[in-house]
């Protein structure tokens, strides 16, 4: 073979044909469709731990105010509201006897808006 025909060959298999750069351009486009589920996702977590944080500072805010009240609490359920973060959380309070009868078992539950449990706290008070 020529030199001549040496170069025409080293010419035509220098690029990429029409298969292989649309290959190319599916696995850029699944790589680049699953970062952006994933970023997604990330973000939805953060806007549902931001919400869960909140709710447990209205739980242990309540538990805590039982404790400075230094009130026996008496058995049964009672519902309050809370506000944090410029959102208002409902809860219920939640009040058992234990098998002390100088304890009582304190269990404050925070709800979403559709009523189902967010964060459940629980603490133990005791008769001073």
């Amino acid at each position: 073979m020529n030199s001549g025909a040496l170069a025409l060959r080293a010419r035509q298999r220098r690029g990429f044909t029409l298969l292989e750069v649309l290959v190319a351009l599916a696995i850029v486009a699944i790589a680049l469709s699953a970062g952006l589920r994933a970023a997604g996702v990330l973000t939805d977590n953060a806007g549902r731990l931001a919400e869960v944080t909140a709710a447990q500072w209205c739980a242990d805010n309540q538990l805590t105010a039982m404790r400075l009240a230094r009130a026996f609490p008496g058995v049964g359920d009672a519902d309050f509201s809370c506000e944090q973060l410029g959102r208002s959380y409902a809860g219920k309070l939640v009040v058992r006897p234990t098998p002390n009868p100088n304890f009582r078992r304190v269990d404050a539950v925070m709800l979403d808006e559709a009523g189902r449990p967010l964060v459940s706290i629980s603490t133990v008070l005791g008769r001073l």
